[in-house]
């Protein structure tokens, strides 16, 4: 059983939910930012870096909402990580909020490559 902690993260995206929702859910929107290649098979994603891949499982999906996925290797079961869509009332702002789970020493390098990887997000969608 690791120590992972949950940590969560706000990103203001300057586009629609719905079209942010395909880049949060899509193989080929999550392959524009997120990871090299991503397949889908059997309903669980796998997530391709440098040759090597990650199987993650979704635990829950909403259409242009959330997606919540964990890790198959992960020995936390609790531990997941979800993107949700939020639109503030008053601005119709969408923001994204991002939770995941990391061992504590890990939390700031973890907020970082986050960062790098949601600007990678916002550059494929020309924000």
């Amino acid at each position: 059983m690791s120590n992972k902690i949950q940590y969560q993260i706000e990103y203001t995206i300057n586009t629609s939910p719905k079209v942010l929702f395909y880049r949060l859910s899509s193989p080929s929107g999550l392959s524009e930012w997120f990871a090299d290649d991503v397949n889908i098979k059997g309903g669980n994603y796998t997530f391709i870096w440098e040759g090597n891949g990650e199987v993650a499982e979704v635990l829950s999906k909403k259409e242009n909402s959330h997606i919540k996925f964990r890790w198959l290797e992960e020995d936390d079961e609790k531990a997941f990580f979800e993107f949700r869509i939020g639109v503030d009332e008053l601005t119709n702002d969408v923001a994204l909020h991002i939770t995941d789970y990391v061992e504590e020493e890990e939390k700031q390098d973890a907020i970082e490559l986050w960062d790098t990887q949601i600007s990678a997000l916002k550059h494929s969608l020309g924000v």
